[in-house]
């Protein structure tokens, strides 16, 4: 009995493999990759930091640039300036601290010039725009500017974008899409956000 379980299980494992194995060989084209990361879960920024960090393990020149966040001591920040990825941070904090729309479009536009600068340039692997999502809902950069930037970057160049109610055209537009979904959040049962844990 446990000999045909076995068997069973081989056999499984082996049409299993033959389906990988065959995607894989599919699998042929290399190019950069634009990688949205969206939804109303918690996580988002830290999958996005989480490849930059790999990327940087094996070599990668990476570079990030930081919307709302600005006045948070950013932990992934402190480390990876440390090897080697260049941060260009708003540093206004939340939009609804500043409670100053032409003070936030400014700040905005100025670290989105960053961005282009980047996005324009190969010598960026990998580009992470925390955030931005926000900056086009708001209308503080416009949709049309970042999907020119994108489209107009060099071949090879990977960039991750994060933020809740990513634009349908930025979507559309992007090879991998992932939604993080809000099952439950300790803030919302009274537990404050906690250093190395939540920033």
């Amino acid at each position: 009995m446990e000999t045909n379980n076995q068997d069973r299980h081989q056999a499984r494992q082996q049409r299993i493999k033959e389906k990988v194995d065959a995607r894989i060989a599919a699998a042929q084209d290399e190019r950069g990759l634009l990688i949205v990361i969206t939804g109303d879960g918690k996580g988002k920024s830290t999958s996005g930091f989480g490849t930059i960090a790999r990327a940087t393990g094996h070599g990668l020149h990476a570079g990030v640039v930081q919307f709302i966040k600005g006045t948070w001591e950013c932990g992934e920040r402190i480390l990876l300036q440390k090897a080697g990825v260049e941060f260009h941070v708003m540093a206004t904090g939340f939009t609804w601290e500043t409670q100053n729309k032409e003070k936030d479009r400014e700040a905005a536009q100025q670290v989105w010039q960053e961005a282009k600068r980047m996005l324009a340039s190969d010598q960026y692997d990998v580009i992470l725009l925390d955030e931005l999502t926000y900056m086009v809902a708001y209308h503080y950069i416009e949709l049309d500017d970042v999907v020119n930037a994108l489209t107009q970057r060099p071949s090879k160049q990977h960039v991750i974008i994060t933020g809740r109610g990513c634009h349908r055209t930025l979507v559309e537009l992007a090879d991998t899409v992932s939604e993080i979904r809000n099952i439950k959040h300790a803030f919302d049962n009274g537990i404050k956000a906690q250093k190395g844990i939540d920033w």
